[in-house]
């Protein structure tokens, strides 16, 4: 996922010491610090890899050290506090509404459907890219179903929204989608995002609108789909649906795919092969050294979109129930 502009920074500031960062947000005008405010009380979880990356890029325009991140909207503010004063910080960071996002998902989801049921997709898209799981595929469930495709078309497309329209959207629900080039922008990883509610959500309801969206863009249905599992989702497999698994795998592949493999999936993988096979898995491994990250991911999506091929033709299931059919 791509972080913005916005979002890079606060994770940077949020990675220095106080004496660090505060004087680096004194050289920060007012509205500034408000887009870096909007983003760090919306942003609520980043890869892991993206501090290093955050990091490599300062590095590589600044060759200036960072320190560990300790994070928080709070900790902005502390340090804001120091070099502003309160009265400056107070009237930044309290001046409206903070909460909109967490009032809405504190809503009856049939109530806030019944809002959204006429609303552009779009909106009713960011509204979902910002809710907690469960709330989100509440509300999805809730749109009339000629509804819920095009609004999880829109989700799993957006990559970004205006930080400032989630409170809109929060507070009035009835503005279309702003544009503006002032406003701060937060990341969204839409696709991934989708795949998650429609697994989570009802397999009936999730497979309607799987079905409802591959009929207008079948290239996206499928990349949802690709994403609603992960290569530890294998872990669900029996023994017997691990072998007819591997069976279809080049040996090269699972050996890369299990470079950052779960200890425990490890395990579970080892335990469905033979000892020979499993003996022989294990020397390939040591001998494989250090690879890039993007070709153990490439590796684990290969076998990933392999068992869904098997999911597919009825031969094993992704959930927890492995029984040959």
């Amino acid at each position: 996922m791509e972080l913005t502009g916005p979002e890079k920074a606060v994770l940077m500031l949020l990675s220095l010491e106080e004496s660090v960062a505060a004087p680096i947000i004194a050289e920060l005008a007012p509205d500034e610090l408000r887009k870096l405010r909007e983003v760090a009380s919306l942003m609520r979880e980043v890869p892991a890899s993206s501090l290093e990356s955050v990091y490599a890029e300062f590095l590589e325009k600044s060759q200036v050290a960072v320190a560990v991140p300790r994070g928080g909207v709070r900790y902005l503010q502390r340090v804001a506090a120091k070099a502003l004063g309160e009265a400056q910080t107070a009237e930044i960071f309290v001046d409206g509404p903070q909460s909109a996002m967490d009032r809405l998902a504190g809503a009856d989801m049939s109530a806030l459907a019944v809002v959204l049921e006429n609303e552009h997709p779009q909106l009713v898209a960011a509204v979902l890219s910002q809710l907690p799981e469960d709330k989100a595929c509440r509300l999805i469930e809730e749109l009339p179903e000629a509804r819920r495709s095009a609004c999880i078309e829109r989700l799993a497309k957006m990559t970004e929204v205006p930080a400032g329209l989630l409170e809109e959207v929060a507070s009035a629900l009835h503005a279309e989608l702003p544009v503006s080039g002032n406003e701060a922008l937060i990341s969204v990883d839409g696709v991934t995002r989708s795949a998650t509610l429609i697994r989570r959500m009802n397999r009936h309801v999730g497979d309607m609108v799987l079905g409802e969206l591959a009929n207008g863009d079948r290239a996206l249905a499928e990349d949802i789909r690709r994403n609603m599992y992960s290569f530890e989702d294998l872990g669900v497999l029996d023994r017997k649906g691990l072998r007819l698994l591997l069976d279809s795998i080049p040996s090269d592949r699972l050996t890369l795919a299990l470079k950052t493999a779960s200890p425990q999936l490890k395990e579970k993988i080892f335990a469905s092969m033979s000892r020979r096979a499993a003996e022989r898995l294990s020397e390939e491994m040591e001998l494989l050294g250090g690879v890039k990250l993007a070709e153990v991911e490439a590796a684990q999506r290969e076998i990933v979109e392999q068992a869904l091929v098997l999911v597919a033709d009825g031969v094993i299931s992704l959930e927890g129930d492995s029984d040959i059919v």
